[in-house]
Formats: C-alpha cells, structure tokens, sequence
C-alpha cells in the first residue's frame, strides 16, 4: 500500500520551468561602436549581421537585449562583458533582468 501512495504522490507533482533573464545591453555616448559588436559576437555568440544590427538598436535607442537565458548564465554573461569593457576602459553597461 505505501507503494502505492508513494507513486500517487510523485505523479502528481510538476517541474517548474526556470525563470528566464534578458541581458540588456545600454546605450551610451563613450563605448565605441565596433566594441560593442566584437561583446556581442564573443560573449553572446552572435553573427557579425545580427551583432551590428542589434549595436544599431542599442545606438539608436536606449538598449537592446542581447540574448535571454537562465539567470546564472545570464548573469555570468553580463559581468563577462562589464569586465571586458572596463578593461578595455569603456564605461559599457550590462545587465541582466528578470524577463516579464
């Protein structure tokens, strides 16, 4: 009878999909633009098209996402970029958020 109740009780229980996080990508007059290609095309793995259309985005408007992933990965994503960018000496801002 345990058994029994015991399989009862697991089928009944559901997996929670993770929460997913955009990285956003902000505009701002000093980073240059070829940057913040070469960050999107290294650190978010995108093709040189999509890299720079989505630079024009970021120039044009006030951001862009640049990918969504779960939080850790979005999160490791962002602070590879804001360390790059510091290096480099640009005052890029990147960051990841909880997508609505």
């Amino acid at each position: 009878m345990a058994v029994k109740e015991r399989i009862q009780e697991q089928t009944g229980s559901r997996v929670k999909v993770p929460r997913q996080y955009q990285v956003l990508i902000y505009n701002d007059d000093f980073t240059p633009m070829d940057f913040v290609v070469d960050v999107l095309m290294q650190i978010f793995d995108k093709e040189e098209k999509e890299a720079v259309d989505l630079m024009l985005c970021v120039h044009k408007g006030s951001y862009a996402v640049a990918g969504v992933y779960p939080r850790d990965l979005a999160q490791t994503k962002a602070a590879q970029a804001v360390r790059w960018a510091r290096r480099e000496g640009h005052p890029l801002k990147v960051e990841a958020v909880c997508q609505p």
